[in-house]
C-alpha cells in the first residue's frame, strides 16, 4: 500500500493539479493544508528542505512538487516510485 502525503495550501493551482495526477491513476493520498497552521509549515518546509507548496513524501520519500511529480510521471518512474 501506498502512503502519499501532498502538502498544500488552500489557493494552490499545482497543489490541485498534483492531487489530480494522483486521482487519475486511482492513488488515494492524504492531504495536509498548511494554510492555516503556520507552525506546522515551517516544521514541514524545513524538515524536507523544501519552501513551496505542493510537498509531496511518497512512502517517507521526498519526491518535491508538482513538477518533480509530472516529470516522475512523464518519464514513466512514477509508478516505480510508488511500488
Amino acid at each position: 500500500m501506498n502512503n502519499v502525503i501532498i502538502y498544500t495550501s488552500t489557493y494552490c493551482g499545482y497543489c490541485f493539479a498534483a492531487k489530480l495526477v494522483f486521482e487519475k491513476k486511482g492513488i488515494d493520498y492524504k492531504e495536509i493544508n498548511l494554510s492555516k497552521n503556520p507552525s506546522l509549515r515551517k516544521e514541514i518546509m524545513g524538515k524536507w528542505n523544501w519552501r513551496t507548496v505542493p510537498l509531496i513524501i511518497i512512502n517517507n520519500k521526498f519526491v518535491g512538487g508538482f513538477r518533480e511529480l509530472t516529470s516522475l510521471e512523464s518519464s514513466n518512474k512514477l509508478d516505480k516510485f510508488l511500488n
